[in-house]
């Protein structure tokens, strides 16, 4: 679960700034978890900073770090079952996101106060695999996106829901992939396909209002 803490400052009738803190649930589809298994969600948590340029569109960086695992003795296929695998790897992420607010999501009394929102972006992540069992690179590109919904409660109080997939350029994240180390069929992976890892989370905002005084 994401519990997002966010502290904001709004000109005019649109919030423009936010700084916050969560924390959530992170998943991962690989060799060892071809499917998403909600039996695998592990924690993780972020720092962020937001600058909504309009109602419509929104600029995110976020700093996010967490875990993802799985296991091959929970696996209904025999070869998975046979191969006995597992791991743990530890995750960082830094990113850049655009969010886009299908609706006009006003900061303002009896406005319009909700939106589903669609998000994507970049990021840049390092892993720490365990157990790591050849050498090769923990750390590269990563492309964040997914959707979301945000709704205003009660003004300055807010909260949403939200669902993000990372679309990685390794195969790595459970060390089992890239190019065979050995000739033992049951120790490879599948060259055909890269990690994934997903987040999914509830949030809960603050906002602070600037207070603009009579002439």
């Amino acid at each position: 679960m994401l519990i997002i803490i966010v502290l904001s400052s709004n000109t005019g009738t649109a919030q423009k700034i936010e700084i916050g803190a969560s924390l959530g649930g992170l998943n991962y589809k690989g060799d060892i978890s071809p499917m998403v298994n909600p039996r695998f969600f592990r924690p993780g948590g972020s720092l962020f900073f937001r600058y909504n340029l309009s109602r419509s569109v929104t600029f995110r960086t976020e700093i996010m770090r967490g875990s993802i695992a799985a296991n091959d003795a929970f696996s209904k296929d025999p070869f998975q079952k046979a191969r006995n695998l597992s791991f743990r790897t530890k995750l960082s992420e830094v990113n850049l996101i655009t969010e886009y607010n299908f609706l006009d999501y006003e900061d303002r009394r009896f406005a319009l106060n909700w939106t589903p929102y669609v998000f994507a972006g970049i990021g840049y992540s390092r892993f720490s695999p365990d157990p790591k069992t050849s050498d090769y690179a923990t750390q590269g590109w990563v492309l964040p996106y997914g959707v979301g919904v945000k709704y205003q409660i009660n003004r300055p109080w807010n909260i949403g829901l939200e669902f993000g997939t990372r679309k990685t350029f390794t195969d790595h994240l459970d060390n089992l992939g890239g190019m065979p180390v050995t000739t033992v069929k049951l120790d490879q992976g599948d060259l055909t396909t890269k990690d994934t890892y997903y987040y999914l989370g509830f949030s809960v905002s603050y906002t602070f209002y600037r207070i603009v005084c009579p002439e």
